[in-house]
């Protein structure tokens, strides 16, 4: 079986990188870096419309000419994983002092902010794979519990507009018990593995609740030490700073197990990972 068929779309987060010239870009690619990128993938995650909350309650969402320009972009067939903007996932403001009050986001988990988003990319609905709601690590004084956190998530999501791939990424690592997978599974909601942060190993966790994965999942390839590779790289994205053999042979595996299993995938990969997306793309799928 092509592990890669119709139930994998494999790409890179982002894809505005001058590096990649010579990887990915020919030397003479010009301003429209996504045109050349779709003649080589066939999803990339939107990164960008995920910073939308700034001070004073400001909510910045996509531009109309800018989501034209993407559909342009791509071919039909082209798909795109969206992170769903952090003035709906945060809590709160983000904060860099850990001593200063903690200032309430007014618009979290607000249906009339997504409603609003959702009718920016109404444009873009046939390249939409997955939409991604991305939430940082909930402390207590965030959120009480995580029962507190699937009783105000399930409030939200059950007034979401169906017909959408709704994936959730969570990073608190005591969330991921088996009351969350079958939470997942009561709200029609898929799961994204996170690889890297401080989040635990996505294969132990797929071991150990593989039976509750159905449909849809992703996969997010993003890497451990970011600062530390940002050093090595200097930004210049086109090597492999820390291969991560073993973890690929792992990935078969799991992605060999979801298929068997008919789960469509997205599996996404950031330079972070290894330091080069493309090339661990490559690689990824020369293991195949």
């Amino acid at each position: 079986m092509n592990k890669f068929s119709e139930l994998v779309k494999i790409g890179t987060c982002s894809w505005k990188y001058p590096s990649w010239k010579g990887i990915l870009y020919s030397n003479g690619v010009g301003s429209n870096y996504l045109s050349e990128y779709a003649q080589h993938y066939n999803t990339v995650e939107i990164d960008q419309w995920f910073w939308s909350l700034f001070t004073g309650n400001k909510v910045v969402l996509p531009k109309p000419e800018v989501v034209a320009d993407y559909i342009a972009s791509v071919p039909s067939h082209f798909q795109f994983s969206v992170k769903v903007p952090n003035a709906i996932t945060l809590t709160h403001h983000y904060s860099r002092n850990k001593n200063t009050p903690l200032v309430t986001n007014p618009f979290f988990l607000s249906n009339d902010v997504f409603s609003e988003f959702l009718n920016l990319l109404h444009p873009m609905n046939d390249y939409l794979g997955a939409f991604i709601f991305q939430f940082e690590y909930l402390n207590k004084q965030k959120m009480q519990s995580q029962m507190a956190f699937q009783e105000k998530f399930s409030k939200f999501i059950e007034k979401c507009p169906p017909g959408f791939n709704y994936c959730l990424e969570i990073r608190n690592p005591n969330y991921l018990n088996e009351k969350y997978f079958h939470f997942l599974k009561s709200v029609n909601i898929s799961h994204v593995f996170l690889q890297g942060y401080y989040m635990p190993s996505i294969f132990d966790l797929y071991e150990k609740y593989h039976d509750l994965i159905e449909g849809f999942s992703i996969i997010r390839l993003m890497g451990t030490d970011r600062k530390g590779i940002e050093k090595k790289s200097q930004g210049i994205w086109n090597q492999l700073w820390e291969p991560k053999d073993e973890e690929l042979d792992r990935l078969e595996i799991m992605i060999d197990d979801l298929l068997s299993n008919e789960v469509c995938l997205m599996i996404n990969v950031n330079n972070h990972y290894e330091g080069s997306a493309p090339l661990t793309i490559e690689r990824l799928i020369n293991h195949f």
